[in-house]
């Protein structure tokens, strides 16, 4: 396959500047191709920086160039869904960073926009095509560990920025939107399933509004997962699967190093002081770059993307299922 997929990105956000567009640089079937800004001259000293050939000082510039197969796109959280259907509608294939959507109605509103313009829309969940993380999908589903019973994540760091997007209520600010979801598909990836209820607590900053302090407990068919994100914690991520006959640790699930292997623990014997952990360690790699690769990849060959517009909205379900059981005190029941 010679073929490569002609991106071009929505806005110079940060992660799109300095982590997502070099690692899909580095790809075999991705050449970003244009970049927009609202303010031609930032597009201008992005591209410069980057490499990248065209520069737009809008988005709908970007969105008519008939030489663009695909946008990524990760403007802030409220701009997701608008901004994804104007490049449906473009005709443009669209890798959407994460959550895809603020609410579920908003995330269903792009499937009748998909149907029409048979486009692919991807979530930008970049370690559901990373190798530790598919490595353990096929531990769980193998039954390497027996019956998968437990998951148990964290995901904190710490930023208590007024001005930061991600301490902004408008702008779909807070943990539970920014790394709660990680943690969200994690048990979604272990048990294969939304899901059947959720019970969250939620500690919310006083002045900012944004939940600083998420924790949430996923009752599924065979078992539970509970885990805690926050935006005003140490830095910290850890996921543990946990099942009838071992056990796997990832030692950084979500921010994987792009300079060093990263290492997943297995424990097949229960012995409580270490000794009969495996650990299994993985080359050198970028997530971003084999994101950009897969989905590249789904529109050259016409399969699925890694993480389809039905896979967002389930995350999305257990989401608002989580906001509202913090505002009840309740269980919330989450419908398939």
């Amino acid at each position: 396959m010679t073929k490569k997929i002609r991106w071009g990105v929505l806005s110079t956000a940060r992660i799109g500047v300095k982590k997502v567009i070099p690692g899909m640089q580095a790809g075999e079937l991705c050449e970003v191709t244009a970049i927009a800004s609202r303010d031609a001259a930032t597009a201008r000293e992005a591209a410069s920086e980057l490499g990248i050939p065209k520069a737009y000082g809008s988005y709908e510039e970007l969105l008519a160039d008939p030489e663009i197969d695909a946008i990524y796109n990760p403007l802030p959280n409220q701009l997701h869904v608008p901004w994804t259907a104007k490049a449906a509608e473009a005709g443009k294939h669209v890798l959407c960073e994460k959550p895809l959507s603020l609410t579920v109605a908003e995330a269903e509103s792009l499937l009748a926009i998909r149907a029409r313009t048979r486009v692919k829309i991807g979530e930008a969940f970049m370690i559901r095509s990373y190798t530790q993380w598919l490595r353990v999908a096929e531990l769980i589903r193998d039954g390497g560990i027996g019956t998968l019973r437990a998951v148990n994540a964290h995901f904190s760091y710490f930023n208590a920025d007024a001005t930061n997007i991600r301490n902004q209520v408008e702008s779909g600010g807070g943990a539970l939107y920014d790394i709660g979801c990680y943690c969200i598909q994690a048990a979604r990836v272990g048990f294969g399933e939304l899901p059947r209820r959720v019970v969250g607590l939620i500690d919310r900053d006083p002045a900012f509004g944004t939940d600083r302090l998420t924790s949430a407990m996923l009752d599924f068919t065979d078992g539970q997962a509970i885990f805690t994100s926050s935006t005003q914690l140490v830095p910290y991520q850890r996921v543990q699967f946990f099942g009838t006959k071992g056990r796997i640790e990832m030692e950084i699930p979500f921010n994987a190093p792009i300079d060093r292997p990263t290492r997943i623990f297995i424990d097949e014997t229960g012995e409580l002081f270490g000794s009969g952990i495996v650990t299994e360690e993985f080359p050198v790699a970028d997530q971003y770059t084999m994101q950009g690769d897969a989905f590249s990849r789904a529109i050259l060959e016409d399969t699925e993307v890694p993480v389809p517009l039905e896979d967002a909205i389930a995350n999305m379900k257990v989401i608002e299922a989580i906001f509202q059981s913090a505002k009840t005190s309740n269980w919330v029941t989450i419908q398939s």
